[in-house]
């Protein structure tokens, strides 16, 4: 991996899990040191960065790690009720559904633990498993275009996610829904998985619009 990838990529999962949140001032010497690179490919992470909406340049500062706002949440929402039903419906209409059982046994489970033990216990883990339902989605449905679209609105989303409370009960359900979309996929079902996957959008949509700063 080159250094530019590198310091990128660490630093985009930083922001995005709030290791470094909004108003964070990413000095060039400070940083540079901190992911073991050189201040030429840091500059270049940087500027990816601030094409991606994660950190913009302010005068006197240099890049910032940009602010989160929910003024534009519906239209997020809108585009990813766009992208992801389709996509749901697709993958189920594809051949390449053999992981999707197994996913939808693995959330069904994780909504077990979340259930036991609360988030602290399983709330990232959680979060990587539906990470790995939107890679599995996205190589089912092979379209290079929804998936650049996607990968741009989830990291946005990540970060207006972090704004509302990781509620058990909510995660717990998330986690339910979840297996819902994988098992419709897994059994080709595209009307079901859409309609999952509808469902699962509006209820996060309203999760965090009733916890979000509180």
């Amino acid at each position: 991996m080159r250094a530019s990838d590198k310091a990128y990529a660490e630093l985009r999962r930083d922001i995005v899990e709030w290791k470094l949140p909004p108003g964070t001032v990413l000095g060039e010497v400070e940083q540079a040191e901190r992911l073991g690179v050189s201040r030429t490919p840091l500059r270049e992470a940087l500027a990816r960065l601030s094409a991606d909406g994660l950190a913009v340049q302010q005068r006197g500062r240099g890049a910032v790690v940009s602010d989160v706002s929910l003024d534009h949440l519906d239209n997020l929402f809108e585009l990813r009720r766009a992208l992801e039903v389709e996509s749901s419906r697709l993958a189920a209409r594809t051949e390449h559904r053999e992981g999707f059982a197994k996913l939808a046994q693995r959330f069904t489970e994780a909504a077990d633990v979340l259930g036991r033990g609360g988030p602290a216990v399983a709330l990232e883990p959680y979060y990587r498993l539906a990470g790995e339902l939107d890679e599995a989605i996205d190589e089912a449905v092979d379209n290079p275009y929804i998936e650049q679209a996607l990968r741009g609105l989830r990291t946005h989303l990540a970060r207006v996610r972090r704004l509302a409370q990781d509620a058990p009960d909510r995660l717990r359900a998330s986690a339910f829904e979840h297996a819902s979309i994988a098992g419709a996929i897994a059994a080709g079902d595209p009307e079901l998985a859409a309609a999952a996957t509808l469902l699962h959008l509006s209820h996060s949509l309203d999760h965090i619009k009733t916890h979000a700063g509180s």
